[in-house]
């Protein structure tokens, strides 16, 4: 990111420096990071300035947010090199790759039938993407109110701009790497996101170590859509279901994402 694309902002900012990504010696500086903590308002008129700044606002928490590393924003544990390139993926191809990884899985851990019995209703078979929905609300202002509610748990966060087109293009542009366990091409989860925010009026507004938060403007409000929605999660970020809340079940997933305007994603 050239620093001089955010001097529109320099009236706006805290203090705060460029951090270089740790990967080679290129000193490819993807991300401008504040010193310390910022409040909701603040991220809300940076969020407002995107269309003319092109930069990107993120909530940053971090493994230890007491660390001065702040590890993985500070100490510049960020691959943008790494990633590819969002348009390059097909999202409902990602999901349906993913999808049949995971169900695939065989750990030993479970037999063969309670495995199936959590992807229940679907099985090992791909239900295929759940459909979108028209927001009833802003969804600028639904990510700027789940703004103010993370900083009230995370007070510690601080903000970090990204020179990307969306929230989705701003995880792979940033280098973040927080689902590598499950795919170290970070590009991928980002066309992922990318749709659900034509689809479900969803925003990128906090990404942790290995944790990523959105609002949602237009979640699912039925049982047949949120199964839908649920198995798209289960491929996006198996862990929600497999070390979420009991019971570890689809079905149980689906009822806690039904009308609920925030996705909460964490990868172990």
């Amino acid at each position: 990111m050239d620093p001089e694309s955010r001097l529109n902002l320099k009236p706006l900012l805290p203090p705060g420096r460029m951090v270089a990504s740790d990967e080679g010696a290129g000193g490819v500086q993807p991300l401008w990071l504040s010193d310390g903590p910022v409040t909701a308002g603040l991220w809300e008129r940076i969020h407002a300035e995107h269309p003319r700044s092109g930069l990107w606002p993120l909530l940053l928490d971090a493994l230890d947010p007491g660390d001065d590393d702040f590890r993985p924003w500070g100490s510049g544990e960020i691959f943008p090199k790494r990633m590819s390139s969002a348009a390059s993926h097909d999202p409902a191809g990602v999901l349906a790759q993913w999808w049949a990884m995971h169900t695939a899985v065989d750990d030993g851990m479970l037999s063969s039938e309670r495995r199936l019995a959590v992807t229940a209703p679907f099985g090992q078979s791909w239900p295929g993407l759940a459909p979108g929905r028209e927001a009833a609300t802003s969804a600028d202002q639904l990510a700027a109110e789940f703004a103010q509610a993370f900083l009230s748990d995370r007070p510690l966060s601080r903000l970090g701009l990204v020179a990307a087109a969306s929230g989705a293009e701003a995880l792979s542009v940033a280098g973040w790497d927080g689902p590598c366990n499950y795919d170290n091409d970070t590009a991928k989860f980002s066309a992922v996101v990318r749709d659900w925010e034509h689809r479900f009026g969803a925003r990128v507004v906090a990404v942790g170590f290995s944790t990523l938060h959105l609002s949602v403007a237009a979640p699912p409000v039925n049982e047949e859509d949120a199964l839908l929605v649920a198995a798209e999660h289960f491929a996006f970020c198996p862990d929600n279901v497999w070390q979420g809340r009991w019971p570890y079940t689809l079905a149980a997933y689906a009822e806690r994402i039904t009308d609920a305007h925030s996705w909460d994603f964490w990868w172990d």
